[in-house]
């Protein structure tokens, strides 16, 4: 026998090598204790976390939050015959006038609670659909456990909450239409992207997600809803132009100075750090581009599971957060919990410590010395929007593992073969059964238990 031969056998008895040491917790111990059901006890600190979230914002802040309260205030120009764009704070496309002034035909005392409680509700509703794209039980430990570390020990979340941005609206539609793509639902999945993208345009780089899986109608849901809402709401309100003579201008302008101290895109920090406006716009541009470049990657190799959806969308969504201008902190409440909803996949990125190492800057109470001041708390989000950025880009483009193609799903693996094959654009191949276990097709009686 050969010398390579024999080191391949094991020994009887012997234990093998990397195998896990007698009373060691194992990986797959600590993953079956996570997808156990929560007790009541769990759930119902849950609901109170939550509770309290939306009630300190009810109280604190008058129209349910800084942000909440601009275009509250557009929708009440508008609602007296006024034109919205008058207010340079404006940022949306005229199809968010409706849902705007929707809003300010509530009185002013139930808005200031259903803003803030509407905003948790949206939050919490896409972890929940982020868990049910990885099959993970919306009850289980890991869920109860997600959610609580989401709200309190990741600041983005708490910074959403506070404006009551319509960001919250993007947190829930992105992984909602993952989920629908996963089940094949594509054309459902572009009519949600498309009502998310009338009321915030924060989702428009997903559009290549559709572009690269060829899917069309869906595409042309995403695109031509917003438009057609987008072409009413023009016709009912003076000045629409205004979205093209003054809210863009001031965007591309990168806002007033209110707004950029808060602005971590690469075009608005660098130029604070010395470097010319110029080279920092094309510095973006190509980081940009080389995350488009890796979303592509991720979307060519199939990959085990519906990860391969997730990492694509969230890849586009950092990539237009590199370069796009105004990007908050709170923009990453759409990606971080899509990401880690996935952390029980062998090759998650959420296994990777570049992606915690990441998320300690957002630490609430964790700070940097000459970064106290909240004006420069742009610099710190920054270093959390370009490491995850750069760790998923790193998990795009290597290829995958032998072991995560194998590993099963964490739920148990109820994903059918169909559904695999909607995802992943391959043929599933079919396992011939025994022949005592082979069912005819009469009646589908077995031939073995006759």
């Amino acid at each position: 026998m050969q010398l390579r031969d024999a080191l391949r056998r094991t020994a009887p008895g012997a234990p093998s090598i990397g195998a896990p040491r007698a009373g060691a917790p194992s990986a797959g111990a600590l993953r079956a204790w996570l997808l156990r059901p929560a007790g009541p006890v769990a759930i119902a600190l849950l609901a109170v976390v939550l509770a309290a979230r939306a009630a300190r914002v009810a109280v604190a802040f008058a129209g349910g939050g800084m942000d909440n309260a601009f275009v509250v205030h557009a929708g009440q120009v508008w609602l007296h015959g006024g034109a919205p764009y008058a207010d340079r704070r404006f940022l949306y496309l005229p199809s968010a006038v409706l849902f705007a002034g929707a809003q300010a035909a509530l009185p002013a005392s139930v808005l200031r609670v259903a803003a803030p409680v509407v905003c948790v509700a949206l939050i919490a509703g896409g972890w929940w659909c982020a868990l049910w794209l990885f099959r993970v039980p919306a009850r289980s430990r890991f869920a109860v456990l997600g959610l609580l570390g989401l709200v309190l020990a990741w600041a983005p979340v708490g910074h959403l909450v506070n404006l009551g941005n319509w960001t919250a609206v993007s947190a829930l539609a992105l992984p909602l239409a993952l989920l629908l793509a996963d089940r094949g639902r594509w054309d459902a999945a572009g009519v949600v992207l498309g009502i998310s993208v009338a009321v915030k345009p924060l989702l428009l780089p997903v559009v290549l997600l559709f572009v690269l899986a060829r899917r069309w109608r869906a595409l042309a849901w995403m695109a031509g809803l917003p438009a057609a809402l987008s072409l009413g709401a023009a016709l009912m309100m003076p000045d629409p132009g205004g979205f093209f003579t003054r809210t863009l201008p001031f965007l591309l302008k990168g806002g007033d100075a209110l707004m950029r101290p808060f602005d971590s895109s690469l075009p608005a920090v660098l130029p604070r750090l010395g470097v010319p406006p110029a080279l920092a716009e094309g510095v973006a541009l190509v980081a940009a581009a080389a995350g488009v470049g890796c979303a592509w990657l991720r979307r060519r190799r199939a990959g085990p599971g519906p990860a391969r959806l997730a990492d694509t969308a969230a890849m586009l969504m950092l990539a237009s957060y590199l370069v796009s201008r105004p990007s908050y902190d709170h923009y990453l409440v759409v990606v971080v919990p899509l990401l880690l909803a996935g952390a029980l996949e062998r090759d998650s990125v959420a296994r990777s410590p570049w992606f915690w190492a990441a998320l300690v800057p957002q630490v609430p109470e964790f700070t940097f010395p000459l970064l106290d001041a909240s004006t420069r708390r742009a610099f710190k989000d920054a270093v959390t929007l370009f490491l995850l950025a750069s760790a998923l880009a790193v998990r795009c483009a290597r290829p995958f593992s032998a072991r995560a193609a194998a590993e099963p799903a964490p739920s148990g693996d109820r994903a059918l073969p169909a559904d695999r094959a909607r995802t992943t654009g391959r043929p599933v191949p079919q396992v011939p059964l025994p022949p005592s276990g082979r069912a005819t097709a009469r009646n589908g009686v077995r031939e073995g238990s006759r």
